[in-house]
């Protein structure tokens, strides 16, 4: 067995998979000839919870039969509680290759091998079914369904891991710390009981009332264990974070709380994942574990319900208590009651009082516009670090994103649009048009729906890219796929303004001005899979402007998406 046991005085069994430096030479050695597989982020998250013992009781990536009964009811096939998946998946091609009993080399990105992986089985997962059974609905609004449908890999590899070392991190090394470190040092300052607080977003007030209520009602210490591995698309990303959460830590009484970076790919599972997060914790060596309102719940579902109901999660957390051997910690939603000049729980609040309150989507606007935070809300230092990682639109970096069918016109209007962006001259303006982009970054791509979704996701790459740092991009692809275009609206909306421009002129027109010959092809049969014709078009659902150049000039065009920019706040024309 590769893993070893260890029963510290904080939490249970430890199971660390990083072998013993005698095992480690002969590993090393080993690995140079065995196939490889190249670790997704998602991937290196979960290797790293599996190698330094965040995910105890688990020894590697899930077989079938572990996986199965997860999926079905929650647990390993040896009936230990376990709630999520916990998967490698790979290609048809690389799993080709494979068979029980071969060995294969996990390496991070950076080209180091992680671990070694005796492969027990392989085996391809019903994803609808996965969904269903894990997250309540096949639901592609749900962001980890839509992951599952739209970029996880066909085939599931399940076996132990033999561990050679943990992935690096290059940032906040002083905040990170493996479950065994954080059991020693709780250990050390005599810390006998602690509750950890999950977060993956900024801190406020509210969250340090809730905080601080939790540690006083569980007579214990506070560990502050936010999410820095992946989060909901659209999130702060963790460096701002964490500089948020250095001040927060500031605003609780000395050496009673601790701050410590969680390398978690999270699910947005609800109920599940808070079942999930109260493992993971206890292996950190907590005794208590905040569950608030809504646990990891990921939104709005297709008909713009919650996912999860409120309160859903502590329920199921409360049902297993006892066997979690951890205690949950529950929480409502604290609201800030004027009269009373304090945050209390929503079910305190006094009939007629007058409850005030910043949504999410309202502190965004107001850090867009440059508008006042109130100090009832958040720490000024708080909403310093957050203005300076989100100044106001007209300083942000956005892309314009075009999508239509070959002949739309697309080109014709990013070229222009590009010209009077020019001429405003605020901004660095950078044009990725389709036919350029696959002359010097896709030359040796071909035009199967694999290479050009490839060819997609390069150029919202680079758009990401140039959006971070404050630049404007226009891409004018013809970007078929509706999946791919969401995956490309995620990775650039992070960073700055998506503005998705639907060139909707009718097939026929687009036919009728075909330069190259490319329609008369494709009817013909000459080209295959070409869009339009024997490939289809999925038509933006939601874009944020449609225009048709049938109807209209380029130039015309062009100034409509201009008015646009200027009212979103991206540019001032004034």
């Amino acid at each position: 067995m590769t893993a070893s046991d260890i029963t510290p005085p904080h939490g249970g069994t430890l199971k660390e998979l990083i072998v013993s430096p005698e095992r480690l030479d002969a590993l090393k050695a080993e690995a140079v000839d065995l196939p490889s597989w190249d670790l997704t982020a998602r991937q290196v998250c979960d290797a790293e919870l599996l190698l330094n013992g965040g995910f105890s009781p688990l020894e590697g990536f899930l077989t079938e039969a572990d996986y199965t009964a997860v999926c079905e009811r929650m647990r390993l096939a040896d009936d230990s509680l376990w709630p999520i998946p916990i998967n490698l998946d790979v290609t048809e091609a690389f799993a080709e290759t494979l068979e029980p009993g071969s060995r294969i080399a996990l390496r991070h990105p950076e080209g180091m091998v992680l671990a070694i992986m005796t492969v027990e089985d392989l085996y391809r997962p019903d994803f609808k079914k996965e969904a269903e059974q894990v997250y309540g609905a096949a639901d592609p609004a749900h962001p980890e369904v839509f992951r599952l449908m739209h970029q996880t890999n066909p085939v599931y590899v399940g076996g132990r891991l033999e561990g050679l070392e943990l992935p690096p991190h290059h940032t906040f090394k002083q905040l990170r710390h493996t479950p065994r470190e954080l059991r020693d040092w709780f250990t050390k300052m005599g810390w006998n009981s602690v509750v950890a607080f999950q977060t993956r977003n900024p801190m406020h007030r509210a969250h340090v009332e809730l905080a601080k209520r939790a540690s006083q009602k569980g007579e214990a210490n506070l560990l502050i264990h936010p999410v820095v591995g992946m989060t909901k698309p659209g999130d702060v990303d963790y460096f701002v974070r964490v500089r948020c959460y250095q001040e927060v830590v500031r605003h609780f009484p000395e050496q009673t709380t601790a701050l410590s970076l969680l390398p978690l790919a999270m699910r947005m599972g609800g109920p599940r994942e808070a079942v999930w997060h109260a493992i993971i914790r206890k292996n950190y060596g907590c005794a208590r574990f905040i569950v608030g309102r809504d646990h990891a719940g990921p939104g709005k579902n297709s008909h713009g319900e919650d996912f999860y109901g409120p309160y859903e999660a502590q329920d199921l957390v409360e049902r297993h208590q006892e066997e979690l051997g951890i205690a949950m910690q529950p929480f409502e939603e604290m609201v800030y009651v004027e009269d009373m000049a304090q945050y209390v729980p929503r079910s305190e609040v006094p009939e007629e009082a007058r409850v005030l309150n910043i949504s999410g989507t309202e502190l965004r606007r107001r850090l867009r516009e440059g508008l006042e935070i109130p100090e009832w809300f958040s720490y000024p230092e708080v909403i310093t670090r957050l203005r300076q990682a989100f100044p106001p639109k007209r300083e942000q970096g956005f892309t314009v994103f075009f999508t239509g069918l070959s002949g739309s016109g697309k080109s014709t209007i990013a070229n222009v649009l590009v010209a009077k962006l020019m001429e405003l001259g605020t901004r660095p303006v950078t044009l990725l048009d389709g036919d350029l982009v696959r002359k010097h970054l896709s030359s040796e791509l071909g035009f199967s729906k694999e290479h050009r979704e490839i060819n997609i996701k390069r150029i919202g790459y680079v758009a990401s890219e140039i959006t971070k740092n404050r630049g404007v991009a226009i891409c004018a692809p013809i970007a078929p796929y509706t999946s791919t275009r969401r995956e490309v609206r995620e990775m650039i909306s992070q960073y700055g303004g998506f503005v998705e421009v639907h060139v909707a002129t009718p097939l026929e027109v687009c036919e009728e001005r075909d330069r190259k010959g490319l329609y008369a092809k494709a009817r013909a049969g000459l080209i295959k899979q070409f869009t339009g014709i024997d490939d289809p078009y999925q038509a933006p659902e939601n874009p944020e402007v449609v225009v048709d150049t049938s109807q209209f000039t380029a130039d015309e065009l062009a100034q409509q998406i201009i008015l646009h920019l200027e009212k979103q706040g991206f540019i001032d024309l004034q």
